[in-house]
């Protein structure tokens, strides 16, 4: 059975066991930036519950992380370096840029996605030029598609993007982020960001969350997850997200996606 189809199983079962019942307030939580640190790594593989994890293609730890994450029954996503707006650093191992051709662009993404394994999907990594071309998003898609009916998940690091636009016209599941739990690193500004996507999730039904393994990221979300149940929200994984709210309806906006955040 594809993906797709275990989704849309999924989807149908949820819908039947919730008939009459309110749906209680969802969050998904993904981890940024994995691969090089094995220590933080370590640590954030330890949050209780379906947090999901996005693992950069081509770092040192990469493999370790992602084969240590499978095997605890967490997601894995592949994080996608895609091409930045004013970016001037190096470029980043797997990087996909705006000056590839088509041969180029799929060589880059089958070595990234061979390079993480156990990935259920893709989420982008920087992102604010890349996400902005049809084109390009579209070779993106298409390649998603190729491989089981992987999801897409939009780190929405600009408002211009066109990536879940493109992601419904080519029939894959896919959401955007709402919130960056710490574009701030300071514990009070995680903590505010933490209310913050509680309080989406409980008007928009379900809200999306990324975030870094800082030690002051984790420190807030190694004592905050384990009291949500007890506040009446549930952490959800990105699959079920996306199968409870129609992936049928590939491409489908979860959640507000209120600010674009920082360029990257």
């Amino acid at each position: 059975m594809s993906r797709m189809a275990r989704l849309v199983v999924v989807a149908l079962l949820m819908l039947t066991s919730q008939a009459g019942a309110e749906r209680p307030p969802r969050i998904v939580i993904i981890i940024d930036d994995l691969g090089y640190q094995l220590d933080g790594g370590r640590r954030a593989l330890r949050l209780p519950g379906p947090v999901a994890y996005a693992i950069l293609p081509g770092a040192p730890r990469a493999r370790q992380l992602a084969e240590i994450a499978h095997s605890r029954g967490k997601e894995v996503l592949l994080h996608l370096p895609l091409e930045a707006a004013g970016h001037s650093g190096p470029v980043e191992p797997g990087s996909i840029t705006l000056d590839m051709s088509h041969a180029r662009f799929r060589a880059a993404f089958a070595k990234a996605i061979d390079s993480v394994p156990f990935a259920v999907g893709v989420n982008s990594h920087r992102g604010s030029l890349l996400t902005r071309h049809p084109g390009h998003m579209r070779w993106l898609m298409e390649e998603i598609r190729e491989r089981d009916e992987l999801f897409f998940v939009d780190s929405y690091t600009t408002h211009q993007s066109v990536a879940l636009q493109i992601a419904a016209e080519t029939g894959v599941a896919a959401t955007r982020r709402d919130v960056f739990l710490d574009h701030e690193y300071s514990p009070e500004a995680i903590e505010r960001e933490f209310v913050r996507l509680k309080s989406l999730a409980r008007r928009n039904g379900a809200a999306v969350a990324v975030g870094h393994p800082y030690p002051e990221t984790l420190e807030v979300l190694e004592r905050e997850l384990p009291k949500l149940r007890d506040e009446g929200i549930d952490l959800i994984s990105i699959s079920d997200l996306l199968a409870s709210e129609g992936s049928a309806q590939p491409g489908l906006l979860i959640g507000a996606g209120e600010q674009a955040g920082a360029q990257r």
